[in-house]
């Protein structure tokens, strides 16, 4: 017993073997080949046949698009240039057209010795987005995001300072009615005066009070007309501002439609069910054609705030559903700690509720988002000359009659570009913010 014990014994390691590197197959390049592309037979089969018609594509698209021209005035000289260089049988893409007309494409016809306006107007509004989509930023750029929403518009159409001054005035009207109403009359007395007042006087005091400062002190910049606004300057422009005023709208009108008061939700419902029942063209041939129908005679109501208007309200009540969707999905324990810690009904949703909502709500905020942006191509149906309607107008020209793809192409990849950068911005803030596992 002891010789069999003994002679075990001597098969037990009295020491740890040395640590060896994992197997070349699993790790690096090789390893995540195998793990995402070849894991199996299945996996391995549709990875050559995607490979395949990738490379197929490829192989098609590539020589079309560096077998180009950059250099031709019209579409027959830049295929001639093509067979040229290339063979008689080649065919290649014209870039040229995009070199001639690429700044029609961004500002439109807007006055070429004014291109900084609409350059330093958009660097401002991105400069005063910063800091709102990046909080790891100085407060002070703050600053910024409360100065763009006036200074900005007023960069890019012009025109006297004071009327933008004017509008300011209406928001500090508003939250100074607020602070003081509040307190005397209660909460939602004081939300409504803040509300109405502001709006009374855009209507009625602003215009005026502006045209009297003007007459004082004479200051501005050479006033720009709407029509020639144009290209994705155009796009730009509505996207931006519609984005920017669908979403605190659109969390009014979800909290709205969950308010208690039958009025109110009737109102907010109605308005939600109506604008999503309606295609976002007829509400923009409403703004185009019947909107002036309603306005006092002699109005002139510029049809680029026109749209704005309606594209704003079309995607503040897709966003105020969006918003709802997180406001259900939020925990009903979570109204209850907001209860329990004395909170008013604003202060609970400013601090626990609507936090939490948004949250859950950011992919469909942000599909919202991409969408609306990409919906402002339909501004060039009702005449407006946004990219797509620019590129009309170009292949209208007898030089360029016939190019297609090249425009479209260009056209295509912007939009990629800007609604890309959206997506992976909303990857990035779902990142942030998750808690669950941290």
């Amino acid at each position: 017993m002891s010789e069999t014990h003994a002679h075990s014994a001597a098969f037990v390691r009295d020491a740890i073997l040395p640590q060896e590197p994992p197997p070349t197959t699993s790790v690096g390049a090789l390893g995540w080949l195998r793990q995402n592309l070849f894991s199996s037979w299945l996996n391995a089969i549709l990875t050559v046949l995607s490979l395949a018609l990738i490379g197929y594509v490829l192989a098609a698209i590539l020589p079309w698009i560096f077998q180009s021209s950059w250099s031709a005035g019209s579409l027959a000289e830049c295929r001639d240039q093509i067979k040229a260089a290339y063979g008689p049988e080649a065919s290649g893409a014209c870039w040229a057209v995009i070199r001639e007309r690429w700044l029609q494409l961004i500002f439109g016809f807007y006055p070429s010795e004014l291109y900084w306006r609409p350059i330093l107007g958009f660097a401002l509004a991105l400069a005063g987005m910063a800091p709102v989509l990046f909080t790891g930023l100085p407060r002070k750029m703050l600053y910024l995001s409360l100065a763009a929403p006036f200074v900005v518009p007023w960069l890019l159409w012009g025109g006297t300072v004071w009327l933008p001054v004017s509008v300011a005035l209406g928001f500090v009207l508003g939250y100074a009615t607020q602070r003081i109403v509040a307190p005397l009359a209660g909460g939602l007395l004081g939300a409504v005066a803040a509300g109405l007042l502001p709006v009374l006087w855009w209507l009625l005091l602003a215009g005026p009070f502006a045209t009297l400062l003007h007459q004082i002190g004479p200051l501005g910049i050479e006033p720009v007309s709407s029509r020639n606004f144009g290209g994705f300057m155009l796009s730009i422009t509505i996207g931006l501002t519609a984005i920017a005023l669908s979403l605190p709208i659109g969390v009014l009108l979800a909290l709205g439609r969950q308010s208690d008061l039958f009025i109110l939700r009737a109102i907010c419902v109605g308005f939600i069910e109506l604008i999503r029942g309606v295609p976002l063209i007829t509400l923009l041939f409403v703004a185009s054609l019947l909107l002036n129908y309603f306005m006092p005679p002699g109005t002139n109501f510029d049809i680029i705030l026109r749209v704005i208007i309606m594209v704003t309200l079309f995607a503040s009540a897709y966003m105020a559903e969006v918003i709802r969707g997180g406001l259900a999905a939020l925990p009903k324990g979570q109204y209850e700690a907001a209860d329990a810690l004395g909170l008013d009904y604003w202060k609970a949703q400013r601090l626990v509720v609507m936090p939490q909502a948004l949250k859950i709500s950011i992919p469909g905020i942000v599909s919202t988002f991409i969408g609306v942006f990409k919906d402002t191509t339909l501004v060039s149906i009702i005449g407006l000359l946004d990219p797509v309607g620019f590129s009309n107008s170009i292949r209208a020209d007898v030089n360029w009659n016939g190019i297609v793809w090249e425009l479209y192409g260009f056209i295509a990849l912007m939009f990629f570009v800007f609604c890309f950068s959206m997506s992976r911005y909303s990857m990035y803030l779902e990142r942030k913010l998750r808690t669950e596992h941290r």
